[in-house]
């Protein structure tokens, strides 16, 4: 009898046993099955003390309000908004499978959202309290980059390389038959300089300013179609390093008159365009002019009606270089009062200017590093914005008073705050994570200090699966003084006996940081996939990467992975100090700038490094583009040594490991040629290296092959590393 109730009890442990993470899961789950609960789109309405945000099922739009003392209701669901439609345009069908999640607040009462028909797309206005439409405006399905007007009565779109407008005013604003002059695109200087939009509608709604892109004369880049009979070219405009680059103007569209006026923006006709910013009485366009070297940028303002230079507000030079990414934020009841984010004195901060260039007052505290700007309270004396602290790893709220420059921490607790501030200024939705909290949302009155908790996800992994140990390290830079953020994660079943091979994740270029104190550390569950499976798996943010600074960043200028290599090799003593590190089975996975220092690192230090993996590498960069390859590395022609040191091609004879090469073979930002030609120098030096290619993917393999990519990497190390 007691061995039948030992067997029931082993079953039933058996039965009820974590497993392992799947491909699957390791591939998609942090975003699906294990994301912590959380708010999804959460919006304050504006001018109400009210909180909206998607139901689970994304079918209602949810809302909390202080009236109801916080309790959840329904404001509106998809049925309602589909029948309000269907009301409006009963010729059309409406069959919305989600509430639009990217929806706005037009006023405290109106939202703003994208609904689509059968055959069209509709920009729309909806009374969220009547459940009825206000206006609607229909545009083609196809439409691109569509902007509504401040008054709500035009949209503007892109049809291809084309200008439209569409509503109180039907008009072809463009009409331009050549491929290579791109109108109202957000892909002008691609994207670099903080670019996510190609058209601003004036604040009175008069006019639209544009980018005009003519990229004719920049070469063609072929990219090869393999799913025709024949295999087919698509070209793609691709201005390299050092060679033709596209010329950009800025032009303002008077909706009224339909005449066009061409800012002057004279100088050099490669020069880039920034920060452009319409001033609050619609008269006038502040752009920032960066040249083409990218260390002088001037912030100049100019007429809108003719187009006229008036004057330049202030200048920014460096040594190394001017990086703008933010418009101006005009103070709201000061419209000669504007914020600029800038890094010009080491930190991005920000600064207070007037309209006629004055700095009024630097608002920077301490050596946060602004992130995310958040808005005004209702009387515009105070800012909020989200700023990096603790060594680029919390994510704090800050609150400072424009006047007197003092500021605040709002949030305290060491980890990742994601706030939003009610339009008065008065409560901030506070969600919270650390490395020890999935995710915990709060609404706090910032007067009265109470604070409403509206949920505390759970651990989403418990009785899932066992995650293994993480922990943060720090690890001293190759300067010998500066602290590096670090993310060890140990094998499952850990034991201190034992020793295992390495997995380096690596990345480490500018605007990216791996490494948080948030959920899971900022880790990719795969990582956690790879450590269930035996591999330590350790992450290293090396100087070159983000949220530290100007200085922590600009070590890498004209030398990209001199210094980016030096403090992962301090990483690779770090771990060497770890009795359970196999130091003989060192391996390094990375994309895109991380297949860069993959396959660095696998060359310039092939006797550490026995295995890589390097997705998407740049290989030499003077097969990379303008915007983004000259701030960092100059020209070919200006910095020959730097270009010639950095090259993985004329390195191809120092492969001793097993490494292997993933491109997708439509690729439009490292191109192909960059892979293929480091393969070629292998074959000529006599090393045998393995390429792995994705005919239909570009820059990141997505979707359901991401599984595919996924088990590729965890075989190669499996078969040349674990063994």
């Amino acid at each position: 009898m007691r061995k039948l109730l030992l067997l029931f009890l082993f079953t039933g442990i058996a039965a009820t046993a974590q497993k392992n993470l799947t491909l699957q899961q390791a591939t998609s789950g942090k975003y699906q099955e294990f994301a912590p609960k959380s708010l999804v789109s959460p919006l304050w309405r504006k001018d109400d003390r009210a909180i909206t945000y998607m139901s689970d099922n994304y079918a209602s739009l949810m809302q909390r309000s202080e009236a109801a003392n916080w309790a959840e209701t329904t404001l509106v669901t998809k049925t309602e908004l589909a029948a309000a439609m269907k009301a409006k345009f009963p010729d059309d069908a409406f069959m919305l499978q989600i509430f639009p999640y990217n929806y706005q607040w037009k006023d405290k009462g109106t939202l703003q959202l994208e609904v689509s028909g059968k055959n069209k797309m509709y920009l729309v206005l909806f009374d969220a309290d009547k459940k009825e439409v206000k206006n609607a405006i229909a545009i083609s399905a196809d439409a691109k980059n569509q902007v509504l007007s401040p008054d709500g009565s035009t949209v503007a779109w892109l049809n291809d390389n084309n200008i439209m407008l569409s509503g109180k005013s039907d008009k072809t604003v463009t009409n331009d038959i050549d491929k290579g002059i791109v109108n109202g695109s957000d892909y002008t200087h691609r994207q670099e300089f903080g670019i996510n939009k190609g058209m601003w509608w004036s604040p009175d709604s008069g006019k639209l300013l544009y980018y005009r892109k003519d990229e004719t004369m920049v070469a063609d880049y072929p990219l090869i179609q393999w799913d025709s009979r024949i295999a087919e070219t698509k070209n793609i405009k691709y201005p390299m390093a050092g060679m033709k680059s596209e010329e950009v103007t800025l032009v303002a569209y008077d909706v009224a008159s339909g005449n066009k006026v061409t800012l002057k923006t004279e100088g050099p006709k490669e020069q880039f365009l920034t920060c452009v910013t319409w001033s609050p009485d619609s008269k006038y366009v502040f752009v920032g002019v960066l040249n083409r070297e990218q260390n002088h940028l001037k912030l100049n303002k100019y007429d809108a009606a003719t187009g006229n230079f008036i004057k330049t507000l202030f200048e920014e030079k460096a040594t190394t270089y001017v990086e703008p990414l933010h418009d101006f934020t005009f103070v709201p009841g000061h419209s000669d009062q504007f914020l600029y984010r800038t890094e010009k004195e080491g930190y991005e901060q920000l600064y207070l200017y007037t309209t006629e260039g004055k700095q009024l007052k630097k608002l920077g505290y301490l050596n946060v590093v602004i992130q995310d700007f958040l808005g005004f309270d209702a009387s515009g004396k105070n800012a909020f914005y989200i700023g990096a602290t603790n060594n680029g790893l919390d994510r704090q709220l800050y609150k400072v008073d424009l006047g007197s420059g003092k500021t605040i921490a709002v949030t305290t607790a060491n980890g990742t705050h994601n706030t939003i501030v009610s339009t008065d200024g008065g409560l901030v939705l506070d969600s919270y994570s650390s490395i020890t909290t999935p995710n915990r949302v709060s609404i706090t009155d910032l007067k009265s200090k109470k604070v409403t908790e509206i949920l505390n996800a759970e651990d989403p992994y418990k009785g899932k699966t066992v995650l293994p140990k993480m922990e943060l390290v720090t690890v001293t830079a190759a300067d010998g003084k500066t602290p590096l953020n670090g993310r060890l994660i140990y094998p499952a079943n850990f034991d201190a006996n034992k020793k295992y091979p390495v997995m380096v994740y690596v990345y480490g270029g500018p605007h990216a940081q791996l490494v948080t104190n948030e959920w899971l550390c900022g880790a990719g569950l795969f990582d956690y996939y790879m450590a269930q499976q035996g591999y330590v798996v350790f992450t290293l943010d090396n100087r070159g990467s983000d949220a530290r600074g100007r200085d922590f960043e600009h070590v890498v200028h004209r030398n990209l992975g001199v210094n980016e290599m030096a403090d992962q090799m301090k990483g690779v003593d770090f771990l060497k100090s770890k009795s359970f590190v196999d130091a003989d089975r060192i391996g390094v996975y990375g994309w895109s700038f991380g297949g860069f220092m993959t396959t660095s690192l696998m060359l310039d230090h092939g006797d550490v490094f026995k295995v890589g993996v390097a997705g998407g590498p740049v290989c030499d960069w003077k097969y990379y583009e303008v915007m983004y390859g000259e701030r960092y590395m100059d020209m070919p022609q200006e910095n020959p040594e730097g270009y010639a040191g950095n090259s993985v091609i004329s390195k191809a004879a120092k492969l001793k490991g097993r490494l292997l090469v993933i491109h997708g073979a439509q690729d439009p930002v490292v191109v192909q040629q960059n892979s293929m030609e480091f393969i070629q120098a292998c074959i000529a030096a006599g090393k045998q290296v393995d390429y792995f290619l994705y005919p239909t993917h570009e820059h990141n393999v997505r979707g359901k092959d991401r599984v595919h990519l996924n088990q590729k990497i965890e075989e190669y190390f499996d078969t040349y590393l674990k063994k």
